[in-house]
């Protein structure tokens, strides 16, 4: 709720939370709030142990996590607090469909469709996809909002749902980047795993196995690039695939020779030898290479992810199939540079 603020982005605490045993829950209409808050983890009688990431096993007896926490909604790009303040007052036992939730808030569509873009009508059965069809489905008299005699009628029955293509989970891990900043479904990395296995790179927590002195490759995302004033010019990466974080050193004739990359790659391969003290672990970079455009490849990776796609397929020909498939089509026009663009460039510090 602090945000922002300081060295890590809202995506490392949450994936280094998740890494110590704290559930994390997406953001959804009928439970979030504006801020995070803290919900009764009813798991917990499972014990953390299983979803604490081996690093921290040692810490096993000391985790007594009793609740986890629910994203809020001020973690979705372009939302006013006051409207979804609007939103949690109106909210009651819980809504019921995208059409129950803009009739009891008075809230426009637009901002609806901010909601449907983050995934957060989940709880209503409805994944991104098909409550963004369902918000631009609702009725509306003029530029106003269904008149006060016509809100207890259904209009549902005029015309048939649409049943639309379940996203991959790539497509969905690119949205969620897009609009809340982190995924809870998958890391992007971890979806491009089989590209790097072919070149030979190694996780992140492979690093720990290997003895210092050897020379290794690895690849993530750079969270962090810094040039400390008193370390003579030397850039030092913080990088992050789907196992944790791994950190790099950059000597300065070493960062005049690869400078565009280390300046402007979101997704880099270095090579280097290992340096390992008192588990204390650094790469010396001595090769990079940026691979960016692989970002590009998201959006296909991955497989269906899980949906709820409830509405029946409407009748070939018909004008709603019609206006399904050019809706579908729009949102699975992907260009490689959105893809991009809509993961973290890095941070920046001096």
């Amino acid at each position: 709720n602090s945000q922002p603020m300081g060295f890590y982005a809202p995506a490392q605490i949450v994936r280094d939370a998740r890494e110590h045993g704290v559930g994390v829950e997406e953001v959804d209409v009928n439970f979030s709030e504006w801020d995070a808050i803290l919900e009764e983890d009813t798991t917990r009688t499972l014990g953390v142990a299983s979803r604490l990431h081996p690093r921290h096993a040692s810490m096993q007896g000391e985790i007594r996590a009793t609740h986890k926490i629910r994203l809020g909604f001020r973690q979705i790009q372009g939302l006013a607090e006051k409207d979804m303040a609007q939103l949690v007052v109106k909210r009651g036992k819980g809504y019921d469909s995208v059409r129950d939730l803009w009739l009891r808030t008075g809230l426009s569509p637009n901002v609806l469709a901010a909601v449907a873009e983050a995934d957060a009508f989940r709880s209503l059965g409805l994944e991104r996809r098909d409550a963004l069809w369902a918000v631009r489905g609702l009725n509306r008299a003029g530029d106003k909002d269904d008149l006060p005699l016509l809100r207890d009628l259904s209009f549902r029955g005029l015309e048939p749902e649409a049943h639309l293509p379940a996203m991959s989970l790539g497509e969905h891990v690119v949205e969620d980047y897009r609009h809340l900043s982190l995924s809870l479904k998958a890391h992007p990395v971890a979806l491009l795993r089989h590209r790097l296995k072919e070149r030979s790179i190694l996780r992140t927590e492979e690093l720990a196995k290997i003895s210092s002195g050897w020379r290794v490759s690895t690849a993530g995302l750079v969270l962090v690039r810094q040039r400390p004033g008193s370390a003579s010019g030397v850039i030092f990466l913080t990088l992050e695939d789907e196992t944790g974080v791994a950190n790099a050193i950059v000597w300065p004739k070493v960062f005049e020779i690869l400078r565009p990359i280390i300046i402007a790659a979101r997704f880099i391969a270095i090579g280097g030898k290992l340096q390992s003290e008192s588990g204390v672990i650094h790469v010396v970079v001595e090769r990079a290479e940026d691979l960016t455009p692989l970002l590009g490849l998201l959006a296909s990776a991955g497989g269906d992810f899980p949906a709820s796609a409830h509405g029946k397929q409407p009748e070939q020909g018909s004008p709603v199939a019609a206006e399904a498939n050019l809706f579908d089509m729009k949102m699975a026009k992907t260009d490689p540079r959105e893809v991009h663009r809509a993961l973290p460039k890095g941070r920046n510090f001096h």
